[in-house]
């Protein structure tokens, strides 16, 4: 920006330098040019008719003045060319055809322009011509066309002079900017850059950086602002953290003490299940609903001590090779009773063997947890299992068509104890800690597990697994979303088969 204000300005001052020089140098060649003139036209009146051409020779000879101006005496008849005379052997090229034709037509004024003299034994020079007629009523050509040639050579120096030393002092102005500003700019962006670095390393947990306050300035006040800051947020992060410390050695503690009590009781609930038909059916009813709740609070309390190792850090993998349709089987098999009582139908797509280095155990837990919702939530619907792999990374695609989430519950449905709706009638036990545990189980593997959901176009969980423990997924072999998404679900399946699922071993649906 001053590179161009600095164009500006110097165009503005050379053009303004320049009329001024030259108009000078204009009005000084007239007033020469007039008083020539009218000498010329006196000396020729007094003169011997019998001698008009060798006094006009003379004469123009006599007006000259060398290194000022150089006089061209053009007589009007085109006829009588041999009789132009000049000085300082210009070319008669030298006269503009434009001010020559002005010359001609009218010979009360002065007519001037600039041009460029030639001259026949040098180099061509930047001018001016002042141009008039001069009536000789003696001679045989009564009319002459008078032209005043005058060099602006000094006036082109001193121009060139003017347009050094304005890109002169423009270059040292603008390099004298540039270093201001770079100078300012450094005062400035130096702190600015510095807390970005402090707050980047304060992101990355480094909670003790702090910027250094040099003087008393608005960036030192800054400075101060941004450690009273990060002081702040170091006690709260270290409150918080913890806090959170406690709440999980509180989780892990109470969940390990109320192993023994749970055991004792557990003991004795067995007993009395196993003695059930001895009682009356108020009684009987009332063992059956202990067993069951006993049931899910030992399943609580499993999330619960899973939820607290991986908090602290202490879960672990045993990884071997297995076909991810074995465990997704295997799943389904536990599963009969609840698939017959709800009558969905599941349908396979897994055409091929899809292997990966993995812990069978937590696969196997993460697939109940999406297989069981998908289950539950179906209303009826087929469900879909879909299984797929390439060079990295394995994947299994679970698609229900119930009453699924809305979008933006597609990161919540992940959180611990949460539920779209708390309220909904359940047919199974659950503890809100399935997919949280489910998602741990696949981070620790390194994969992820991504959830779709549209309200009445069911849900899609996606889980992706690295085939290999040395391998960092890029991409999933399945689609982030199902690709039936926008169509409409039949409420019926689109083939009859008796049984909810048949292990499968190619590629056909069933």
């Amino acid at each position: 920006m001053s590179t161009v204000v600095l164009l500006l300005v110097g165009w503005v001052m050379m053009s303004q330098v320049t009329d001024g020089v030259l108009e000078s140098r204009r009005s000084s060649a007239q007033a020469e040019a007039v008083a020539q003139l009218a000498s010329l036209s006196n000396t020729i009146d007094a003169a011997d008719p019998n001698t008009i051409n060798q006094r006009l020779s003379e004469l123009v000879l006599g007006t000259n003045r060398p290194g000022l101006y150089d006089v061209l005496l053009v007589p009007t008849d085109s006829s009588t060319t041999n009789a132009i005379r000049y000085t300082g052997l210009v070319d008669s090229d030298s006269i503009p055809t434009e001010l020559a034709s002005s010359v001609m037509s009218d010979d009360t004024k002065l007519w001037d322009t600039y041009t460029v003299i030639h001259y026949r034994d040098g180099p061509s020079v930047p001018g001016l011509v002042i141009g008039s007629q001069l009536r000789v009523t003696s001679a045989p050509v009564e009319r002459y066309a008078v032209y005043f040639l005058f060099p602006l050579t000094p006036q082109q120096e001193t121009l060139d002079v003017v347009q050094r030393a304005l890109v002169t002092a423009g270059l040292l102005l603008v390099v004298l900017l540039g270093a201001v500003a770079w100078l300012v700019t450094r005062q400035v962006v130096t702190p600015v850059r510095m807390a970005r670095r402090i707050a980047e390393r304060l992101a990355a947990g480094k909670l003790e950086e702090r910027m250094q306050v040099r003087g008393t300035d608005d960036l030192a006040r800054l400075a101060v602002s941004f450690n009273k800051m990060a002081g702040n947020l170091q006690r709260q992060i270290r409150r918080l953290e913890e806090l959170s410390r406690l709440q999980r050695r509180f989780v892990s503690d109470v969940s390990h003490e109320l192993r023994t009590p749970l055991t004792t009781v557990r003991m004795a609930a067995d007993l009395l299940h196993e003695s059930r038909d001895q009682f009356d059916p108020i009684s009987r009813r009332s063992v059956e609903l202990l067993q069951n709740e006993l049931n899910r609070f030992e399943e609580l309390l499993a999330d619960l001590l899973e939820i607290s190792r991986f908090d602290a850090g202490a879960a672990a993998l045993d990884l071997e090779d297995v076909d991810l349709r074995d465990i997704v089987n295997r799943v389904l098999e536990n599963h009969e009773a609840l698939l017959e009582r709800k009558g969905c139908e599941v349908r396979l797509d897994m055409p091929e063997p899809c292997r990966a280095q993995v812990d069978a155990r937590r696969i196997e837990r993460i697939l109940r947890n999406l297989i069981g919702n998908a289950i539950e939530h179906s209303e009826g619907l087929p469900i879909r299992i879909s299984t797929a792999y390439d060079d990295d990374a394995a994947a299994v695609a679970v698609r229900d068509h119930g009453i699924g989430f809305r979008p933006e519950e597609a990161e919540m449905v992940f959180s611990r104890f949460w539920r779209a709706d708390p309220a909904r009638a359940r047919t199974t036990g659950g503890t809100g800690l399935g997919l949280s545990i489910a998602l741990e189980d696949a981070r620790l593997h390194g994969g992820r597990l991504d959830a779709w959901g549209a309200p009445g176009d069911g849900a899609y969980f996606r889980l992706t697994l690295p085939r290999r423990p040395d391998v960092t997924l890029s991409g999933s072999p399945l689609p982030a979303r199902p690709a039936d998404a926008s169509r409409v679900v039949p409420e019926k399946s689109l083939v009859d088969v008796g049984a909810p699922y048949q292990k499968l071993t190619g590629g056909e649906d069933q």
